[in-house]
């Protein structure tokens, strides 16, 4: 869930629980029941939002998770990759070291 559309579902469950509560305290009800109906919505939504929280953290964990996941697999594979490159080098210097001792064996006759 992106953070906009967090913020649209926000606004928007914000907008109905003012809407309910409005529509409640202009309702030809009890005092008592009126605000029973109130905390009623207080709790519905409340749940609501609770559940969608939820949610959202669940997606996060697990796109981050799986972001890692792909993270650590490159990782690893730039690793091996250098370490292939890296014994390649030293396997030239080594050779070059060779030529080098030979060349100075020869000066040195």
């Amino acid at each position: 869930m992106t953070n906009d559309s967090g913020n649209v579902l926000l606004a928007l469950l914000t907008g109905a629980a003012i809407g309910a509560g409005i529509g409640i305290l202009y309702a030809p009800d009890k005092g008592i029941e009126t605000r029973h109906k109130i905390k009623q919505k207080v709790d519905d939504t409340t749940h609501d939002l609770s559940d969608r929280i939820s949610h959202a953290k669940e997606e996060l964990t697990k796109t981050a998770n799986e972001k890692k996941d792909v993270f650590d697999r490159k990782l690893d594979e730039a690793i091996s990759t250098m370490s292939y490159k890296a014994d390649d080098i030293i396997e030239k210097l080594e050779s070059k070291l060779e030529d080098l001792k030979k060349k100075n064996a020869q000066l040195q006759k």
